[in-house]
C-alpha cells in the first residue's frame, strides 16, 4: 500500500470547469460539496483506503524560529497556505493507477448550480523512509 495526499486549492492550480468560488455558492451547494465528500469518504472507509482529511480554515501563521526565546511570526512575502489549500485527503491504496482514479472521482464534487466542479487536485506521494538494510 502507498499513501497519497491529494490537497484542494483555493488558488495555483489551473481553472477549475465550475470556476464559482465556494464564497459565492449557496447554503444549499456547499451542503450538497460537504455531502459529497463525507460520501466519498465513507466509501474509502469501507475499502480500508481512507487514512484522513480535513478542510482548512481561512486563517493562518507563518512562524519562523529566531534564536532563544524570540519566535516571530510572520505573513512574510509568499503565498501563504491559508490562500492556496482549502483541505486535503490522505489515502492509502495499492496502486498509483488507484490514486488517480480516486483524485479524478474527487474532482467531480459538486459545486455551484449543483455540477460537478471538475476542480484540478494535486496528487503528492508520502515521502517515505528508504531501507538503510544491506540484508
Amino acid at each position: 500500500m502507498a499513501k497519497y495526499l491529494l490537497l484542494k486549492h483555493y488558488r495555483g492550480a489551473p481553472a477549475a470547469v465550475n470556476d464559482v468560488r465556494m464564497d459565492q455558492w449557496t447554503p444549499e451547494e456547499i451542503s450538497a460539496h460537504v455531502q459529497y465528500m463525507n460520501d466519498f469518504a465513507a466509501k474509502l472507509e469501507q475499502t480500508g483506503e481512507f487514512v484522513d482529511a480535513q478542510a482548512l480554515s481561512a486563517e493562518g501563521t507563518w512562524v519562523r524560529f529566531d534564536g532563544e526565546g524570540r519566535p516571530p511570526v510572520t505573513d512574510g512575502p509568499f503565498a501563504e497556505t491559508k490562500d492556496l489549500i482549502a483541505g486535503w485527503m490522505a489515502i492509502d491504496v495499492d496502486s498509483y493507477a488507484r490514486a488517480l482514479e480516486l483524485a479524478g472521482e474527487l474532482s467531480a464534487a459538486p459545486g455551484a448550480g449543483g455540477k460537478p466542479i471538475h476542480e484540478w487536485l494535486e496528487l503528492r506521494p508520502f515521502l517515505t523512509e528508504h531501507s538503510t538494510s544491506t540484508e
